[in-house]
């Protein structure tokens, strides 16, 4: 019996539905295995095995036909444009002898960025044509960017312009940015952790191509390769570091092997490239090498299950393909 001075409560918040709590310190640990498995989902919904991966500068808009002007941007993602001071010069502001040295030095920067913008939009249309037409029920090799601006925005727009599936996998960041247009809507994400969105590019990853870039281009390539050195992927994976004219001046990958500070064999984890037909050409020999390791793992699979009516579904493991090596 209730006593009559006694109100009934209101049934209480469901933990999961409770936005207090979500975004608390205390729901961090929600919001982590989120990042995880939504991303999972939509990725079996969808089909996908695995992916090449594109990295490169955001902060460079593409020379669009004729009525589109280079604009650097301030900051990696953003919307926002440099100050007037740090733009590139226009050719009559240098004509004229208004334009400054680094207006200049940007200048010509901004004409070979937008050159790399083109390489990066054909190179994706190759890699997408040529893996569209694989057999198979799932998407292989599907073109995956960090969903932004710049060369992002390059190599999701060419897999977008020959009609196959891309991803973007973008960054919540503290200032305006958006995704870019061309990245497949369902294929579309967006991630509060920076360790997620790597986790997601090492998941699937069968190849990586690094256009030049900056501070964000060197984090992501350094750690897959870290990850292909220390042997901590379960799988081989093939680099292509597009641009040797750019790199080669902003890292010197030899001598760090001449110091003992990287081994020589760790040179070859990776491969250069100044065209994207030189590009594709590597990217298709080593991603055939895991086109043959899937038709015997399929070929083992169906051997073994002859005569086995019945037997567990298959893991998200097996769906996927390999995933980064188990450690304890």
């Amino acid at each position: 019996m209730i006593p009559e001075d006694l109100e009934l409560l209101d049934r209480a918040q469901l933990a999961y539905e409770n936005p207090e709590f979500l975004h608390s310190p205390d729901g961090r640990l929600v919001r982590m295995i989120s990042e995880y498995q939504e991303p999972m989902a939509r990725f079996r919904r969808e089909r996908i095995q695995d992916t090449v991966v594109f990295f490169g500068s955001a902060r460079f808009m593409s020379l669009d036909a004729a009525n589109t002007e280079l604009q650097l941007l301030d900051n990696t993602g953003s919307q926002q444009p440099a100050p007037a001071e740090e733009q590139p010069a226009r050719p009559e502001e240098i004509a004229s002898g208004e334009a400054s040295e680094l207006q200049v030095q940007r200048a010509k920067a901004a004409v070979e960025m937008a050159a790399y913008y083109e390489d990066a939009r054909k190179l994706a249309g190759m890699i997408a044509t040529w893996a569209h037409a694989l057999p198979g029920r799932r998407h292989r090799f599907v073109v995956t960017s960090g969903g932004g601006p710049g060369i992002m925005e390059a190599a999701n727009r060419g897999a977008y312009e020959v009609g196959c599936k891309t991803i973007g996998l973008n960054i919540k960041l503290p200032f305006e940015q958006r995704p870019n247009p061309y990245i497949t809507p369902t294929l579309n994400f967006e991630f509060h952790y920076f360790f997620m969105r790597k986790y997601w590019f090492a998941y699937l990853a069968k190849a990586l191509v690094v256009f030049p870039g900056g501070f964000g281009t060197l984090d992501e390539m350094f750690e897959l390769l870290t990850l292909a050195q220390t042997k901590k992927l379960a799988k081989s994976i093939t680099v292509v570091i597009y641009g040797s004219s750019y790199w080669k001046n902003v890292i010197n990958l030899e001598a760090m092997a001449e110091r003992g500070a990287i081994s020589l064999k760790d040179l070859d984890l990776f491969q250069f490239a100044d065209t994207p037909e030189e590009a594709f050409e590597i990217l298709k020999t080593g991603l055939t090498v895991h086109l043959d390791s899937a038709f015997e793992r399929d070929q083992k699979l169906r051997e073994e299950r002859e005569g086995v009516p019945e037997g567990p579904a298959p893991c998200v493991q097996e769906i996927l393909g390999p995933d980064i090596a188990k450690t304890r």
